[in-house]
């Protein structure tokens, strides 16, 4: 409490109101101006993380409020960049989630394997891993040749290290144990060179991906895919943005198309749960029916 208030009679409740929407209002006015400015849409975030994300990257600026943030936001293009990164922060390993990635290969490989071509969509892809872990599966079950692999997000920063497939040494262990538990056939390391402290992944594995920005909440579909990927990202989505990026994914599949999720999203409470049939309940597998 302030003196003015201890002055004015106000109760340290009434002190604690007003702050709550003192800060709502920044923070509103914060998300409008990156949007008017940039054309970034964070308004139908969930209010609890992106709030936390954006305390975080004002201690980091030196700010201390959501105000001075806004301030430097807006007039400086590299304090808007590192806000960015902030509010994605990439959450990935190769093949994470090992009985995901098993499931698809004993449930969908075998129906790709009828298709004459292959298009699959990672939205929000982060640094790529998922990717490479998409595109060994593929060459391991003879796939790859015939398919294309287009890996999107709105991270700049995270696309760039995604194209690079350069990842730190210290993680191959769990990597290699992922990759085992998926059903990997193969020695894991014969996929990438090691160098210093990071490995690269080989040149091969990329010839068939196609790196882009893509916001899912303001960007539109950009081709029909027969598989869409879509893990651990509309956790941080409010119910209307999660419903709009399943119009999305909807318009983007193939008849039969196949949407993945994973066991922490579902289809279910949206516009499009009678639109899909599950493959896999646990993993939030789906195919198109209509």
């Amino acid at each position: 409490m302030t003196a003015k208030d201890l002055a004015e009679g106000k109760s340290e409740q009434e002190c604690r109101v007003n702050a709550d929407e003192r800060e709502q209002i920044e923070l509103e006015l914060l998300i409008e101006g990156i949007h008017r400015l940039y054309g970034y849409d964070f308004r139908n975030y969930a209010l609890p993380s992106l709030k936390r994300r954006i305390h975080h990257c004002a201690q980091s600026e030196g700010v201390k409020s959501i105000s001075g943030l806004q301030e430097k936001v807006l007039h400086d293009r590299s304090c808007f960049d590192r806000l960015v990164q902030s509010l994605s922060i990439p959450v990935t390993e190769m093949f994470r989630d090992p009985p995901l990635f098993r499931a698809f290969r004993q449930k969908i490989i075998p129906i790709l394997r009828t298709y004459p071509y292959i298009r699959i969509w990672h939205a929000g892809c982060s640094t790529g891993e998922e990717v490479y872990s998409m595109a060994i599966m593929l060459y391991e079950e003879g796939l790859y040749d015939k398919a294309r692999i287009y890996a999107t997000d709105m991270n700049a920063r995270s696309l760039q290290q995604a194209k690079e497939g350069v990842y730190g040494i210290d993680k191959m262990k769990l990597y290699t144990k992922n990759y085992l538990a998926s059903g990997g056939v193969q020695s894991f390391s014969e996929y990438y060179t090691a160098k210093y402290n990071s490995v690269m992944f080989h040149p091969f594995l990329r010839k068939n991906m196609i790196f882009a920005e893509h916001n899912l909440a303001t960007d539109r579909s950009f081709n029909e895919f027969n598989v869409i990927f879509c893990r651990n990202v509309m956790i941080y989505f409010n119910d209307e943005l999660r419903n709009q990026v399943h119009g999305l994914f909807h318009e983007s599949l193939s008849r039969f198309g196949v949407l993945v999720l994973g066991a922490k999203e579902s289809i279910h409470f949206t516009d499009y749960s009678d639109c899909y049939e599950p493959l896999d309940r646990v993993e939030k597998i789906y195919r198109k029916i209509k």
